[in-house]
């Protein structure tokens, strides 16, 4: 999933990147697993924006299979969507998708009309502004992968954890370079999971279990 555009500003969070394409070339989103596996979806060309490769979603949900069914998952930077559909497709009872460029984002909203999904909502904003709020209701799942080089997860790691907005015993996925340092993670925040592919790494971690709830 090599990615971002070296230069430019970005026009959304996976916009500045994941692979270059030809302007105005559009892109192609292949759901891999679950009920909606093999469709294929549309999306704008948005500065570069691409889909997680289909082997970093296969091993994520792989990851995440027992966990996933019936849960709330939340979306930043979703750009193609591709994260939030997957979840969806295998099993999220609802999905929230997060992006600021306003192409993006009637395109997932048309896609989610294609599949005929009630379970997804599309807000067009920026992750900084949307996470700095405490939510309406916490998250059991929250996928991020926010544009490369542009030092992101330094300032949203705190206000996901600060402003609640991942249960207790939830997860937190996180793709970044693989030759930056990692993040520092809130505290209460253990590593489960993590591999390198390439330039990216890729990080599942889960927040701590309250004293009292099942594992």
């Amino acid at each position: 999933m090599p990615r971002r555009k070296p230069s430019g500003p970005p026009l959304s969070g996976k916009a500045s990147g994941r692979g270059a394409r030809h302007p105005g070339a559009g892109g192609e989103l292949r759901i891999i697993g679950g009920d909606w596996r093999s469709r294929k979806l549309r999306f704008p060309d948005a500065g570069g924006v691409r889909p997680s490769p289909a082997r970093t979603r296969e091993t994520l949900f792989n990851w995440l299979a027992y966990h996933l069914p019936g849960r709330d998952c939340l979306d930043l930077f979703s750009g193609s969507g591709a994260l939030g559909l997957e979840a969806l497709s295998r099993g999220a009872a609802r999905t929230t998708f997060v992006d600021n460029n306003a192409a993006l984002v009637q395109a997932l909203r048309t896609n989610l009309r294609l599949l005929g999904s009630s379970t997804g909502t599309v807000e067009c904003a920026s992750v900084e502004a949307y996470l700095s709020r405490p939510p309406q209701q916490p998250f059991d799942i929250v996928f991020m992968d926010p544009p490369f080089r542009q030092n992101w997860l330094p300032t949203l790691l705190p206000l996901l954890d600060s402003n609640g907005w991942i249960k207790p015993g939830g997860w937190v996925y996180l793709e970044r370079e693989a030759d930056r340092q990692v993040p520092d993670v809130p505290a209460s925040w253990h590593l489960h999971r993590e591999k390198t592919a390439g330039q990216v790494t890729y990080s599942l971690y889960r927040t701590a279990v309250l004293s009292g709830d099942t594992p």
